[in-house]
Formats: structure tokens, C-alpha cells, sequence
């Protein structure tokens, strides 16, 4: 199975920036299917990007267009580059591998002014 670790949480002002990071014990292959989730306090965790793959991204309606999703094979290590970020942004961001089903622990991101 699969470990992953998150970084890169923090607090930032509306309209900023962050880079989450989420690095895997072994090698993700390119069949892998990656994922970011999110949790908001007293709501479901829900999907926010995921890569298969280089090329093959999906996003979450509400982060289109500001948060991109990445794969560096060579470091074994997914990104979400965020972008305009709002106080709804706010959440424990997850990472997830489909390969066994693994989760990371989570790093916060807290939006305000």
C-alpha cells in the first residue's frame, strides 16, 4: 500500500496563493489515479481534483480555472497549485491514491482575511 504525506497547508488572505504537495512512499505509476478531497468543518469530504496519468485531470466545479493538479513521477510527489483562493476554500485538503486506497493525513488550509 501505498503512504502518502501532505505539506503545504497554511493561512492565507482571499485571493492568494498556496502549493500543496503530497508525497508517496513508492513509485506512482501513470495507470495510478490521484487525488485531492477536501473537509470543511461539519461537511462531507468532497473531490476537488484528481490525475491520471500527465494529462488526464478532472476538477470540482467550484475550482475550476484557479486550482491545477500535478504529477512529478520522478519525485513520487503530486501537487495542487491554488490560485484566487476564497474563504469557501477552506478545509483539510486530502491526498488520495486509487492504488490500495490510500489517504493521506491531511493539511489545513485556512482562508480569511
Amino acid at each position: 500500500q501505498v503512504r502518502l504525506a501532505e505539506s503545504g497547508g497554511g493561512l492565507v488572505q482571499p485571493g492568494g496563493s498556496l502549493r500543496l504537495a503530497c508525497a508517496a512512499s513508492g513509485t506512482i505509476f501513470n495507470f495510478d489515479t490521484m487525488a485531492w478531497y477536501r473537509q470543511a468543518p461539519g461537511k462531507e469530504r468532497e473531490p476537488v481534483a484528481d490525475i491520471t496519468g500527465a494529462r488526464n485531470t478532472n476538477y470540482a466545479d467550484s475550482v475550476k480555472g484557479r486550482f491545477t493538479i500535478s504529477t512529478d513521477y520522478a519525485k513520487n510527489t503530486i501537487y495542487l497549485q491554488m490560485n484566487s483562493l476564497k474563504p469557501e476554500d477552506t478545509a483539510v485538503y486530502y491526498c488520495w491514491c486509487s492504488r490500495g486506497g490510500s489517504w493521506g493525513q491531511g493539511t489545513q488550509v485556512t482562508v480569511s482575511s
